[in-house]
């Protein structure tokens, strides 16, 4: 696999994680490196990146649906009111990841962002978003990193307020996935678009390297 963006089925150049498999192309296309915005939203993110923790991204895409089903579409307010029973539920859920250590940091977190005021988790998290100017474009996968000094502090800033499973990749993936970056190939269709407007309610993307 070409390094450099790569034509995909209708001649466009794309990042070559897009095309490697039909699910990745309109994630690829219409969501990653998107803006998103909202607590509920964003705890979305934060959950299926850390479910995505040790596994590749196309695990998660695929049972996305089935996450947002099992976890009440990731509103806050209903996750921090699970208890026992749900934790069993989901355990014995075919349709999402059954780790428990994912699915009881993801309580946990929902229950630490519950005490938090709107718009705080969207407010702390884009605090960490670095210069857009001070970014040169990545002409191939190669200049794209799995880490950042930048992805290192908002790790430790959600750390130190009591979130679990949000280690500094795992941050920089939420970052790019997100929209706090653009780690589209400065070749590939999809660039311009990472300034678009912020989406809601769309999930996160793959990441280069471990959690």
């Amino acid at each position: 696999m070409s390094s450099g963006a790569i034509p995909g089925p209708d001649g466009g150049l794309r990042c070559p994680w897009g095309l490697s498999t039909e699910d990745y192309v309109a994630y690829h296309d219409q969501e990653w490196g998107r803006p998103v915005h909202g607590d509920d939203a964003l705890f979305e993110r934060v959950s299926l990146e850390a479910f995505q923790s040790g596994l590749s991204w196309i695990t998660i895409l695929r049972r996305r649906e089935g996450f947002r089903a099992a976890f009440s579409g990731f509103k806050i307010a209903a996750v921090a009111e699970f208890g026992d029973a749900d934790r069993e539920r989901l355990l014995a859920d075919a349709g999402i990841i059954r780790n428990r250590a994912k699915v009881d940091a993801t309580m946990a977190n929902a229950r630490v962002l519950a005490d938090w005021s709107a718009g705080e988790l969207d407010e702390l998290i884009w605090s960490f978003a670095p210069d857009p100017a001070g970014r040169p474009a990545p002409r191939s996968l190669a200049d794209v990193p799995a880490v950042t000094d930048e992805s290192t502090a908002l790790s430790k800033a959600l750390k130190k307020r009591g979130l679990r499973f949000v280690g500094p990749t795992t941050a920089y993936a939420l970052m790019q996935a997100c929209g706090l970056v653009n780690d589209h190939l400065v070749d590939c269709v999809a660039r311009e678009a990472g300034g678009a407007q912020a989406v809601g309610g769309r999930g996160p993307g793959p990441r280069v390297g471990g959690s």
